[in-house]
C-alpha cells in the first residue's frame, strides 16, 4: 500500500486501488457441527445453570421450584452422558442430528426459564444461545427450525410459566406490557441473530469456494511448470544414450551388406533414433520446456505471452511498453512467474470480452516499480460494480453490452495471484469522452525483479528516457 500511495508513477487518475482479500486462513464446514463441541457446549450450561438455580436459592435466599429446576438440568447431562458413550466425540454431525440436539437444548432451556419467571426472567435473553449454535454452523432451514421454536417456546410460556422467583412473603408482579415487551425483544434479537449470521456465513462459504479455485487455478499452473522443467530433464538425459543408439546403427548398417536381412531392421533402428533426436531437439528449443521457476524473461516479453493466445479474436490487441519515471532505457528482466502470467492473461481475456474494436497492454517501469496496464473500449464498469470489483461472483460490467465475457470469479482469482507475489491492483474507467474499463497491476521492483536484472542494473550506469 505504502508504494502505491507514495510514488503515483504509472497511474493515470482516479484509480480505484483494491484492498487485499485476506482469506488465505478462512476455513469453513458448512451444514455440519462437531458432536464433541456441542457436548462441550452443553456440560457449559448445565454448569452455569446449576450455579444460577443454587445462588438464587441459597445466596440470595429466593424460592425457587428446586426439584423441578435441578431435574430439568440434569436431563441436558444424562443427554451428554448418553452421547459421550454411544457416539464418538470426533463425528461431524449431520444437519438433522446436530438441529435434534439443539432442539433440546432449547427446550430445556426455555423450561427452566419458565420455571423461574418466563416472560419476566431477565435471563430469557439466553433463548439466543441455540440459535446463535445453529445460525452459526447450519443450514439456515435448519437454522430457522431453531428459531422458530425458541419464539414459539418463548411465546407460549405466559400460559404455564411460574412467576418470578421472590423472597418469601413477597411477591414481584411486571405488568403484562413488559412481559411482551420483553418477547418482542428476543424474537426479533433471534431474527437478527438467524439472518446476520446465514448471510455472514454464506459471504465466508462464497469466499471459500473462490479461493478453492484460486488454488485449483495455481495447481494447474505449477503442473504445466513442471512438466516443461520436466520435458527439458527429459531431452537432456536422453540426448546421449540416443545419439550412441544412433551411431551404433550407422555402423552396423555400414558393416552389414544390403542385402543382408538384418540390414533394413538396423537401418530402421538409425532412422528412428534420429527421429527421436529431432523430437528431443524441439522440446530444447520451446519456451515452455525451459525451468519456469528460476527463468528470467523482459518484462515485455511476459506481457506479449500473456496477450498471445487472444490477437485474432475480431479485436485489436496491442502490446507495447516504455519506460516510466526514472525507469531504464532496456526492458528490465523478471522472473518468468505462472501466476502473473495468468492473472494477465484473465485481465486481458475480459477486455478482449468487452471492447467494442481496440484492447492495449502497456507495460512500463520506474526506478521503483513495474506496471502493467490494460485499457479497452467497451462500456466499461457498471456504476454498481465499481465498488464491488475484486469480489468473488461479481460478474456485470453493463448490461447494455452484450456477447462476451465477465468479470467475476475470473477477476477475483487473477487479483488473488497478483497480491501473492506482491502486486496490488487498480481500476477505473477512462475518462470521458473516451469509454472502456482499465485495469492496472503494480509490483515493487524487488517483487518480481530477476538477480541477472539487479546486477546489471548495479554494474551499468542508468539512461534516463
Amino acid at each position: 500500500m505504502e508504494d502505491i500511495t507514495a510514488s503515483r508513477e504509472g497511474f493515470e487518475q482516479a484509480l480505484y486501488s483494491l484492498l487485499p482479500t485476506g482469506i488465505a486462513g478462512v476455513d469453513s464446514a458448512r451444514g455440519h457441527a462437531r458432536l464433541r463441541t456441542l457436548v462441550t457446549l452443553r456440560w457449559l450450561a448445565v454448569a452455569g445453570q446449576t450455579l444460577a438455580v443454587v445462588f438464587v436459592q441459597f445466596g440470595l435466599g429466593f424460592d425457587l421450584p428446586l426439584g423441578l429446576c435441578l431435574t430439568a438440568i440434569a436431563a441436558s447431562a444424562w443427554l451428554n452422558v448418553f452421547l459421550s458413550f454411544a457416539m464418538r466425540e470426533q463425528v461431524l454431525l449431520k444437519g438433522w442430528e446436530a438441529t435434534l440436539q439443539l432442539a433440546f437444548d432449547t427446550l430445556q432451556l426455555a423450561l427452566l426459564i419458565a420455571l423461574t419467571g418466563g416472560l419476566t426472567n431477565p435471563f430469557l435473553l439466553f433463548l439466543l444461545a441455540p440459535v446463535t449454535v445453529a445460525a452459526t454452523s447450519l443450514r439456515p432451514r435448519f437454522s430457522v427450525i431453531i428459531a422458530g421454536l425458541a419464539i414459539a417456546a418463548a411465546a407460549v410460556m405466559p400460559v404455564f410459566a411460574y412467576g418470578l422467583p421472590w423472597r418469601p412473603g413477597e411477591a414481584f408482579i411486571l405488568p403484562p406490557l413488559f412481559e411482551w415487551g420483553h418477547f418482542a425483544a428476543l424474537g426479533i434479537g433471534i431474527l437478527f441473530f438467524v439472518v446476520s449470521s446465514a448471510r455472514l456465513s454464506e459471504d465466508e462459504a462464497r469466499l471459500v469456494r473462490a479461493l478453492d479455485a484460486a488454488s485449483i487455478v495455481m495447481a494447474r499452473e505449477q503442473r504445466l511448470s513442471a512438466l516443461g522443467a520436466m520435458s527439458a530433464m527429459t531431452a537432456h538425459e536422453l540426448g546421449t544414450p540416443l545419439a550412441t543408439i544412433h551411431l551404433v546403427a550407422k555402423e552396423l548398417a555400414g558393416d552389414i551388406d544390403e542385402n543382408d536381412p538384418r540390414y533394413e531392421d538396423v537401418r530402421l533402428i538409425a532412422e528412428q533414433a534420429d527421429r527421436c533426436r529431432d523430437i528431443l531437439g524441439k522440446l530444447s528449443r520451446a519456451r515452455e520446456a525451459e525451468d519456469i521457476v528460476h527463468a528470467n524473461m523482459p518484462l515485455s516479453a511476459l506481457v506479449e505471452e500473456a496477450a498471445a493466445p487472444f490477437k485474432g479474436l475480431g479485436v485489436e490487441l496491442r502490446v507495447t511498453y516504455a519506460p516510466g519515471e526514472n525507469g531504464e532505457s532496456r526492458v528490465p528482466s523478471i522472473r518468468r512467474s505462472p501466476e502473473v502470467l495468468h492473472a494477465l492473461g484473465a485481465f486481458i481475456e475480459n477486455a478482449v470480452s468487452f471492447a467494442d474494436s481496440q484492447v492495449r497492454a502497456v507495460a512500463s517501469w520506474t526506478d521503483k516499480q513495474f506496471l502493467v496496464t490494460v485499457s479497452d473500449d467497451g462500456p466499461g464498469f457498471a456504476a454498481e460494480v465499481m465498488p464491488k470489483l475484486g469480489e468473488p461472483y461479481v460478474s456485470q460490467r453493463s448490461e447494455a453490452h452484450l456477447g462476451g465475457g465477465d468479470m467475476g470469479l475470473g477477476f477475483f482469482i487473477a487479483k488473488t495471484l497478483i497480491e501473492r507475489t506482491g502486486g496490488r491492483i487498480a481500476t477505473r474507467n477512462r475518462t470521458s469522452p473516451r469509454h472502456g474499463a482499465i485495469v492496472q497491476a503494480v509490483w515493487p521492483r524487488t517483487a518480481l525483479e530477476s538477480l541477472e536484472s539487479e546486477r546489471m542494473q548495479i554494474n551499468s550506469p542508468q539512461v534516463e528516457s
